[in-house]
């Protein structure tokens, strides 16, 4: 069944902007590059404590017209730099994306190395498919393909997550450095009253997955979502990422996708010993 467009995951070379920078080159057109300096001064009005404003506080610190400012969102509303909600906007998702990849720049080859493999999980179980890295003591989401009629995932691309609430960064944190485990110890963050909440229990699971080869999380990022994850290891052996099949309790059961999740990482490992990568994760 081929994958429709909406669920695709984010490829850079597949984006209008990709292709226009393919193209040949054409004069500057003044009026062009003041809309552009004009969008960019609309996307630096948002900060850390003001996330989201109305387009009346937007155009003020961007010290635009309103009717510019209205102009400008509707179009990096369309393209998903920016995300409107009722009469406020927000960051947008492919914002974090872009972040991502610059923050980490070595993750770009994992990407397109584990993409065929996301794209056959998603094909054998229809439900969110997710591709993340170890960034300190959060795992980082790296990629994404969303299911059918699932719970709202608590991440997007780009975003992070405490790495002991979710079943990838348990997969990861398994094969972690004893410091790195005791900083993850030390600041246990649940986000639900299912998430673990003591050294103890970290400890506890974190051996079980060692011993089983696959992580869970059973309603511990999310009340109604449920996960399945295997580490995925480098060239080396070393583990470098985590791949995790997720979805709502009320249809998915973990358990049953132990031998895909298992395949789709082994996958991962041996495309990535033929193209002779080398990433490294920084704990």
């Amino acid at each position: 069944m081929p994958i429709p467009s909406a669920i695709a995951p984010t490829r850079i070379h597949d984006t209008p902007a990709r292709i226009a920078l393919l193209a040949p080159p054409e004069p500057p057109d003044r009026d062009s590059s003041t809309s552009v300096a004009k969008a960019l001064s609309l996307l630096s009005s948002f900060t850390p404590h003001h996330p989201t404003m109305g387009v009346s506080e937007i155009a003020r610190r961007a010290q635009l017209p309103k009717s510019t400012a209205h102009r400008l969102l509707a179009v990096l509303v369309n393209w998903g730099m920016v995300t409107k909600r009722g009469t406020e906007y927000s960051p947008g998702a492919r914002l974090s994306e872009l972040a991502a990849l610059s923050s980490r720049p070595d993750t770009q080859e994992l990407r397109r190395v584990a993409l065929p493999h996301l794209l056959d999980l998603y094909e054998r179980t229809h439900e969110t498919v997710n591709l993340c890295v170890l960034a300190g003591t959060d795992v980082l989401y790296v990629d994404k393909i969303h299911g059918h009629n699932g719970v709202d995932s608590p991440a997007c691309v780009g975003s992070r997550l405490p790495a002991s609430n979710t079943a990838v960064g348990k997969a990861l944190l398994s094969f972690s450095t004893p410091n790195t485990l005791a900083r993850v110890a030390g600041n246990l963050r649940p986000a639900t009253s299912l998430s673990i909440s003591s050294s103890s229990q970290l400890s506890r699971e974190l051996e079980s997955i060692r011993t089983l080869g696959v992580a869970y999380d059973r309603q511990e990022a999310r009340p109604g979502l449920t996960c399945i994850a295997a580490p995925v290891r480098s060239w080396s052996g070393a583990v470098v990422a985590a791949i995790s099949i997720s979805g709502p309790v009320q249809r998915f059961r973990p358990p049953n996708a132990v031998s895909v999740i298992r395949a789709a990482a082994a996958g991962i490992a041996k495309s990535s010993q033929e193209l002779s990568w080398r990433h490294q994760v920084s704990n």
